[in-house]
């Protein structure tokens, strides 16, 4: 009777799984390969999406509407800049003089005449040329600032792109989990149905199976959210048309990797982040303050006017004879003699900004220096672990469902057991993902940090390193 039991029960489970259309030697290869056909459509999807990321970076600099907004603000800067660098306009003098009050003629008296004149101001010193300085400096200054928002694009763009990626890739890993337990629970329901199994292992398995959906759920509210963070350059219309489209969560770093050595000697690291567009902009800026400095030395200089009048006589002079016109020339000169409150503090002021900025290069460099170190050890350590789960885990894994197979071909393992130990290897390829996913959004954080258009670049190759 026992005999009659097991073979009924190898019987089902036999027929339920050729009605899903798996069988036991096509389920071992399918499992032990598992990991090598997700890396191997990935690749195919990469070579598409790669290209998909190139554009939606390219879009997104040319929509961004805050780099568009320091960019014209470095034009204002520099016209604004410039126009403050030019001798003050020329005043002209148009007038009457020695009228007398009791004919107003002008041919009555000698010294009546009608007289014009201009008058021209200069700067002092090389005041002008230093604001013509100056306003290269800050308007630099906004545009590096516009650089360092078009790096911060980029890598928002592609730490979107990453993350939507790994969703995409958990959610068919889900999908299979979802796959195998669905197939327990019919499994285990035929069972039930035979008295062979209980219903709490029914009920069990069915838990299971409605709370993998909710993490399927999960995952797609996770996607669209991704999505629509792309459409902030991208626009509504973008996201309402483009709701299939296909990420990838590893990337082509191979020039980060062939570079990555040289990040250890500390003169390299403080050449590359001294390239930082941040820091750049604010070198900028103490340059600019160091030119302010300059101006406000050039205050304790004297400043020169020209002044030159013609005047036109109508009377004749003394002897009858009609009297000459005649030209004035003055040259002015403003003398600063009380400086104390007013060139002596203008200079502290120039002075102090100029340590500021200073300071503030320092701190930005200090934190760039304390980010890039950060980055780099988790680098490291997340390859690391890459390596243990390849070496160690998925092998283990592989090993324990190979062994579980070859149970159930002998009847010394159940279908249940199969189950198991797939979706257990399906778990530990999900936290492998997400550990690549990890490593990924690392280099591009690296890459944001220590690369002008390295980015760029990377996302162009058609090889990609994949683990």
């Amino acid at each position: 009777m026992d005999c009659i039991v097991n073979i009924k029960h190898n019987l089902i489970t036999l027929s339920l799984i050729l009605a899903t259309g798996l069988t036991t030697p096509a389920l071992a290869h399918d499992q032990s390969h598992s990991d090598i056909n997700l890396a191997t459509s990935s690749q195919a999807m990469s070579n598409v999406s790669q290209q998909t990321l190139q554009q939606i970076i390219n879009i997104a600099l040319e929509q961004d509407a805050s780099r568009a907004q320091l960019m014209a603000q470095s034009q204002a800067t520099l016209s604004s800049g410039q126009a403050k660098a030019t001798l003050m306009d020329p005043t002209i003098k148009l007038g009457f003089s020695g009228i007398p009050v009791d004919s107003f003629r002008l041919d009555q008296d000698p010294m009546s005449n009608v007289s014009l004149g201009i008058m021209q101001k200069f700067d002092r010193g090389d005041t002008i040329e230093l604001q013509s300085n100056q306003a290269h400096y800050q308007s630099h200054a906004v545009e590096r600032q516009a650089s360092a928002r078009e790096r911060e694009v980029i890598a928002t763009v592609t730490t979107v792109w990453i993350e939507l990626g790994y969703n995409q890739k958990t959610y068919a890993i889900l999908q299979q989990q979802k796959q195998w337990l669905s197939q327990l629970v019919e499994s285990l329901s035929a069972n039930y149905a035979l008295g062979l199994t209980e219903s709490q292992d029914v009920i069990s398995t069915q838990l299971k199976v409605s709370q993998l959906e909710q993490k399927l759920v999960a995952n797609l509210q996770m996607q669209q959210k991704l999505r629509a963070q792309l459409s902030e350059w991208l626009g509504h219309e973008w996201l309402q048309n483009n709701t299939q489209l296909v990420a990838s969560n590893q990337l082509n770093w191979s020039s980060l990797d062939e570079n990555v050595n040289e990040l250890a000697d500390p003169q390299m690291r403080y050449t590359l982040l001294m390239q930082h567009p941040i820091i750049q902009s604010i070198d900028a800026s103490v340059e600019s303050a160091k030119t302010q400095v300059a101006i406000a030395e050039e205050a304790y200089a004297p400043q020169f006017g020209l002044e030159v009048m013609y005047a036109h006589r109508e009377a004749n002079n003394m002897r009858g004879e009609p009297a000459p016109d005649m030209v004035s020339a003055y040259l002015t000169m403003d003398i600063p003699l009380f400086t104390g409150n007013k060139q002596d503090k203008a200079l502290e002021a120039a002075q102090y900004q100029v340590g500021a900025s200073q300071s503030q290069r320092d701190a930005w460099l200090s934190r760039l220096e304390a980010q890039l170190s950060v980055l780099l050890s988790d680098r490291e350590h997340t390859q690391q672990r890459i390596q243990r789960f390849h070496d160690t885990l998925l092998k283990q894994a592989q090993a324990q469902l190979d062994t579980v197979e070859r149970g159930y071909q002998n009847n010394r393992a159940s279908f249940s057991d199969i189950v198991t130990s797939s979706t257990s290897l399906l778990t530990i390829e999900l936290e492998l993902q997400r550990l690549i996913t990890d490593l990924n959004l690392t280099n591009n954080q690296i890459t944001s940090l220590i690369g002008d258009d390295l980015n760029i670049k990377q996302l162009s190759n058609t090889s990609a390193a994949r683990y």
